[in-house]
């Protein structure tokens, strides 16, 4: 099995170059969903944020916009959260390669592969990106976004022009959906056929 690691930051297009992994036939571990679920109502998460965090778990689920702005506030909060949420996020890693453990390729989106140290457990790494100028449109076109939220989320993130320099793969999502389209199928049948480099 091959592990491929696809990252790159906020408004690079990530998530929708998954999408064509996806679509390619390859299973894809979704490491934001993965933390949706645990905050959902029900969600393992929900219970370890409410005590570490108090007043952002609304109706059994955890308030991500409250739970946002508490970070915000407070910094030495975000390495708690962390070590509560991270070894419930490798059970769910664990789930997922043990249902797809016949797979020839599998791909793990993560948001933060390289600040998390992410990157020693795959094989290959797979970096999104598009020039500044594209990010950023993209990214305050999203709902409730600011300059300054938009700044404060790039300064946690390693810069775009490092995660290039570490990939392994460069899609540039900036040229359209099917030249993305194309690199994805380029780098699956590099994979495939046993092009490892």
């Amino acid at each position: 099995m091959i592990v491929l690691g696809l990252t790159g930051s906020i408004g690079m297009g990530k998530s929708t170059t998954a999408q064509m992994f996806a679509e390619e036939g390859v299973p894809v571990y979704d490491a934001d969903a993965a933390v949706h679920a645990l905050y959902a109502k029900g969600g393992a998460a929900v219970e370890p944020i409410g005590d570490l965090v108090p007043g952002v778990v609304e109706d059994g689920a955890v308030d991500r916009d409250a739970l946002r702005r508490a970070v915000f506030q407070d910094d030495s909060l975000l390495p708690k959260i962390e070590a509560a949420v991270h070894p419930l996020l490798s059970e769910s890693r664990r789930t997922f390669f043990s249902i797809y453990r016949k797979a020839e390729i599998v791909l793990l989106d993560i948001p933060l592969l390289f600040e998390t140290g992410g990157d020693r457990n795959v094989h290959k790494v797979v970096v999104v990106t598009a020039p500044p100028e594209v990010q950023r449109a993209r990214v305050l076109a999203r709902p409730g976004m600011s300059e300054e939220r938009f700044e404060a989320i790039l300064a946690k993130q390693t810069p775009d022009a490092e995660k290039r320099a570490r990939a392994d793969f460069v899609i540039d999502t900036s040229n359209g959906l099917d030249a993305a389209r194309m690199a994805v199928g380029i780098i699956l049948a590099r994979l495939r056929g046993g092009d490892n480099t």
